[in-house]
Formats: structure tokens, C-alpha cells, sequence
């Protein structure tokens, strides 16, 4: 495996599932069928590139939004621009980068499940969507937008669930082209969702239970009930999540040191969040920045 990236690119994001977080995703009778392991947007690219002889242990998706890119793979080339993408199979050898006059930006993401098939025709090639006043194509940027809004809000049953379906829909847009419809967004306000952005705003400021109640004007038992139903998670383990969250977006794309992401996020000292953090993700922070501090594509 190759990686030529030394830096991240202005703008990026990205988000990696914890392995707990995956084996619950194997195993769940909705979610085993495609789901995401990973997902990000790397906006203009630059000497982009990536190399993997024994390939990946997941499938992965590659749509270039702007500028242009290559991938290698089964012995050819392709050529990606505005509009096109590929989906590289699980295992297989492959080398893709960014174009060095024009580097591409994308949206990608790694996917696994017992379903891939059901997308076979649309795999292991470069296929290119027209441009046209029914194509659609923000509203499918909006729907991988909101695959990746729905992961950074946390890892319930309920948004992993909505995730993979989702995802199935977001394949189906590229393979049933004619059939694409129009996406009907319907944004609900409700006490979780408040609750949820009041804790993201408030990663690194200090807050209780107390607090999270009292900014959506309900009792603390009464939250706490709401909350439980609805994520299967405390609000204050929902919480420590979105943190851990955070933590993993700052050991992959800043070079601040652990004890200066620990004390950001408010934790007792690096000692405190090193073990917090393990127990959400499987390894140290330490071990984390190693593995994936800008290589994850």
C-alpha cells in the first residue's frame, strides 16, 4: 500500500466507524445488507494518490464532483471527470490519484454487506452522468451529505439503520438512472435532534446533563427517557461519543498532541481520554493517528 499525500487538503472531512461499530453493522439484519465503514469529501485534491496491491478490505466509491482523475485497475486506466465514478471491488488491486493540471475533487466512501451484487453492473468501471435538467445530481450530493450528516451525529441503531437504506437508495440513483426521482427532504425539529446539536456545539465546553435538558426546556429524567428510546444511549453516552468523534477528526487532519486534544475536549487529563477513546474505538489515540492520520484514501 502507497500513499504520496504528506498533507490533508483545505476543506476535507472525513469519518471512520469504529470495528465494534462494524461487526454490529455485519450482524444487524438491516445494516449487513450495504454499509458504510468509511466516508469523506476531498475537495481540489492536489497529488492525490493511493496504491494498494492487495487491495482493500472494502468496496470503494470514487465520484469526481470537479477536475479530473485516474484509476488503475484489471490492467486499464480510466480517466475520471465531472460526474463520473467508480466503484472498485473489495480485494483487487488497484492505483487511482488526481489529475496533476486539474486534481479532482470527491466524494468517496468505503462499503461492505452481504448485498454488493445487487449492484454488480455498476461496478469495476467508469460511468459518466449526463448532465441535464432532470439529472438530479445535487439532490444526490445531498443525499450523500446526508449519510455523512447522519454518521457525525453518532453511531444509534436508528441512524446506522437509516444509513444503509440510504445507501441502497444513493446505488439505486446510479444504476436505475431513468428512475430517478427527486428527493423529498422532510426536516423535523425534535428534542433529540436539539439535544444532539447542543452537545456537538458544546464538544469542547464542559457540560452536564443538567445543561443538555435545560437548553431544550425538559426535565433531566424526562430526557433521559426520551433519549434512551430513541438512540438506545444516554444523552451524556451520546455525548462522550460525539467526543470521541471529534477527537478522532483532529488526530487525523491537525497535528495537535494528544494532551492538547484532551484538554480541548475538556478531559480530565490524557490519561482520561486515552482510555475513553479506547473503549469507543478499539486502540489508543496514539495508535489511531498512526494508522490513519491522512491516509484513510
Amino acid at each position: 500500500m502507497k500513499n504520496t499525500l504528506t498533507e490533508g487538503f483545505r476543506g476535507e472531512k472525513a469519518i471512520i466507524t469504529p470495528y465494534n461499530v462494524r461487526n454490529y453493522q455485519a450482524a444487524n439484519d438491516v445494516t449487513k445488507q450495504l454499509y458504510l465503514t468509511h466516508i469523506g469529501y476531498y475537495p481540489d485534491a492536489r497529488f492525490h494518490y493511493r496504491e494498494r496491491n492487495d487491495g482493500a478490505n472494502e468496496n470503494i466509491f470514487i465520484y469526481c464532483d470537479k477536475g479530473k482523475g485516474w484509476i488503475e485497475y484489471e490492467g486499464n486506466r480510466y480517466i475520471l471527470n465531472e460526474n463520473s465514478f467508480f466503484i472498485i471491488p473489495k480485494k483487487k488491486k488497484h492505483i487511482y490519484g488526481a489529475d496533476a493540471k486539474d486534481p479532482w475533487s470527491i466524494y468517496w466512501f468505503h462499503f461492505n454487506g452481504d448485498n454488493v451484487n445487487m449492484f454488480d453492473s455498476i461496478i469495476g468501471k467508469p460511468i459518466h452522468i449526463d448532465v441535464s435538467d432532470t439529472s438530479r445530481q445535487r439532490d444526490r450530493i445531498q443525499l450523500f451529505n446526508e449519510m455523512y450528516h447522519n454518521l457525525d451525529m453518532g453511531y444509534s441503531p436508528e441512524n446506522l439503520e437509516y444509513i444503509s437504506y440510504c445507501l441502497m437508495y444513493f446505488f439505486a440513483s446510479l444504476k436505475y438512472v431513468a428512475q430517478y426521482r427527486e428527493i423529498r427532504k422532510i426536516k423535523e425539529n425534535d428534542i433529540i435532534q436539539d439535544s444532539i446539536l447542543y452537545m456537538k456545539e458544546n464538544l469542547e465546553n464542559k457540560i452536564s446533563l443538567t445543561d443538555i435538558s435545560g437548553a431544550v426546556g425538559y426535565s433531566v429524567s424526562r430526557l433521559n427517557t426520551l433519549f434512551m428510546q430513541r438512540t438506545s444511549y444516554s444523552p451524556i453516552e451520546y455525548y462522550n461519543q460525539l467526543k470521541v468523534q471529534r477527537a478522532c477528526n483532529y488526530l487525523q487532519f491537525s497535528d495537535l498532541k494528544i494532551k492538547e486534544i484532551a484538554f480541548r475536549l475538556k478531559y480530565y487529563d490524557p490519561f482520561h481520554f486515552s482510555k475513553a477513546f479506547n473503549k469507543e474505538m478499539g486502540m489508543t489515540p496514539r495508535e489511531y493517528r498512526v494508522r490513519y492520520k491522512d491516509s484513510v484514501m
